[in-house]
């Protein structure tokens, strides 16, 4: 399938989870896929498995890294933003470190690579999609313990209605991705890091209405979607994909 043939993609957080699995489906869809993280190892095992996929390391937390990576002009169609830190804990539990860091990464690395890819999405004077990675613990749905997360992802969705607004007479639509519990790194990071790991994860699949987590696949498949002309007519959007969790 050739979806998004043509287009060429800038992926965030791409080394490995939802991140890894939607740069490998834009690439097998055709777009010509940069995939950038500060996990080199992770970076370098996606473009062994990848051939003709392109890999640069990439700190989203850094204005003059952002701002570099674009200085030639480089102007993607695509820009799928994923970079995010799940923060565990209520109000009483996140620092002022732990809300700035979490805000930084989630929410500001959004502002910096849209800010910098703007410019060239405009000029080009053709369509072009961004696709931002929020959740459906946000303005959706509140979930226990994931107070700067929830917070962070509701942002997320605000930045995402904006942009769209902003944008929307001007060939770039923007929309967001609202995932519920999916198996990932970062998922079984969380899980072991519980006392009891098999009880953390029994508990995580048994909020599940469908009784199962959520697969990376499954979220690539909606990015690709909203990625490709398939979509022309969706922008300003949360699209939900938590198997009934929010329902």
């Amino acid at each position: 399938m050739n979806r998004l043939n043509g287009k060429t993609a800038l992926m965030t957080a791409a080394a490995a989870g939802i991140g890894r699995a939607t740069a490998l489906a834009f690439h097998a869809e055709g777009a010509k896929v940069l995939a950038t993280d500060i996990d080199e190892a992770g970076l370098a095992a996606l473009k062994a498995e990848a051939p003709g996929l392109e890999t640069a390391h990439l700190d989203v937390r850094s204005d003059a890294a952002v701002a570099a990576l674009f200085k030639g002009g480089f102007a993607p169609d695509i820009l799928f933003n994923c970079a995010g830190f799940v923060h565990h804990g209520t109000v009483l539990d996140c620092s002022p470190q732990d809300w700035a860091f979490s805000f930084d990464l989630n929410v500001t690395s959004m502002y910096r690579t849209i800010r910098a890819a703007m410019p060239g999405m405009l000029d080009r004077g053709r369509p072009a999609s961004i696709v931002n990675m929020a959740s459906a613990a946000s303005s959706i749905r509140g979930a226990p313990n994931r107070f700067a997360y929830g917070a962070t992802k509701a942002a997320v969705i605000g930045l995402t209605k904006a942009v769209a607004h902003d944008f929307i007479t001007r060939g770039v639509r923007c929309n967001a991705i609202c995932p519920g519990t999916v198996q990932s790194p970062s998922l079984e990071g969380r899980i072991n890091a519980n006392p009891d790991p098999v009880a953390a994860r029994a508990a995580f699949i048994a909020r599940q209405p469908m009784g199962r987590l959520g697969e990376p696949e499954e979220v690539a498949a909606m990015a690709v979607y909203l990625a490709s002309d398939e979509s022309r007519f969706v922008t300003g959007t949360a699209m939900v994909i938590d198997g009934g969790w929010s329902a």
